[in-house]
């Protein structure tokens, strides 16, 4: 049985050294999502604010805004579960004072897309799921999806530069710099594809249900249990025991165990896995204490279930 952890001890996430080097290079190292610090001033016009639901898109965003906006971020790593999360009057503040709000659709944070609603005047409004053509029903974990990546990056590109038509030079010099920075995802995620791609997996929730899908994985989570789950509601006992009993035989490749949340069932799946000889991979629905940034955290986690993957019985 091997256990990886996509955290890296949770708080000793290994820096990566071309990652390191990139960030010097372009300048766009990230600060903390609560910081609203002024512009340098290299943008050419008067920036904008810009607010972020939930801190999964933070980093996206404040790399194509560059200096053309001061972002702030309302729900910030595992300080709330954005799916309670009930925003204090200076949260609604951040939405309905915004000139851009980006927030992740699909019901996720709807109440950020609620507060938005109240403002006298209506912000820009950037919804990831409605980006990336997600409709009403699918899995709100968009930002697990490498497609996405680029397809809500052009649209908080074009929404900046709505607001900043004489800035739009500096705002698809910025879209550059991001796509740039997404190479070494863009290649983690190609190179776990090529040991991913058949294999099975069953997951606790379905954070990473997307990712697994561009690997090329097959779910093999009893239906049951994946609609319970996702709906926030109890497995029944029969889908409960069919997994179970899938993981003793060794039926799954991959364990895929949301870590930030804790239980009972969790722990009897991880047990199932052991006895199964299946592999476990953590992965996180928020960035854990100690990343620095999206690229990082995603990179440790597709390799580690690449790893995974490769050493677990076929």
């Amino acid at each position: 049985m091997i256990i990886i952890s996509a955290m890296h001890n949770l708080r000793r996430t290994s820096l990566l050294a071309a990652l390191t080097a990139l960030a010097v290079a372009t300048g766009t190292a990230c600060s903390s999502d609560s910081e609203t610090a002024a512009p340098r001033g290299d943008c050419p016009v008067d920036p904008v604010t810009v607010t972020v639901s939930v801190d999964q898109w933070s980093d996206m965003v404040r790399t194509l805004a560059g200096d053309c906006a001061v972002v702030q971020t309302v729900v910030e790593s595992t300080t709330a579960d954005p799916h309670d999360f009930e925003p204090t009057a200076a949260d609604t503040a951040k939405l309905t004072g915004a000139d851009l709000v980006v927030v992740n659709g699909l019901g996720y944070d709807e109440w950020a897309t609620k507060a938005v609603a109240t403002a006298s005047t209506a912000p820009a409004v950037v919804d990831a799921a409605a980006a990336d053509g997600r409709s009403e029903g699918a899995n709100p974990h968009v930002w697990y999806d490498p497609a996405a990546q680029e397809q809500v990056s052009v649209a908080v590109t074009d929404a900046l530069v709505k607001l900043q038509p004489d800035a739009a030079d500096y705002l698809q010099d910025r879209s550059a710099i991001f796509a740039k920075q997404q190479e070494p995802y863009r290649q983690a995620v190609d190179r776990a594809a090529m040991v991913s791609k058949g294999r099975t997996y069953a997951a606790t929730e379905p954070v990473a249900e997307y990712l697994a899908d561009a690997l090329g994985m097959t779910d093999a989570t009893p239906a049951g249990f994946a609609q319970a789950v996702a709906n926030e509601s109890e497995p029944a006992p029969g889908d409960v025991a069919e997994l179970l009993d899938a993981l003793r035989a060794g039926k799954v490749h991959v364990l895929l165990v949301n870590s930030q949340v804790e239980g009972s069932l969790n722990r009897q799946l991880v047990a199932a896995a052991r006895e199964g000889d299946v592999a476990v991979v953590k992965v996180t629905e928020t960035q854990p204490p100690g990343t620095t940034d999206f690229v990082r955290w995603q990179v440790a986690q597709l390799e580690d279930l690449a790893a995974a993957v490769q050493t677990a019985p076929k």
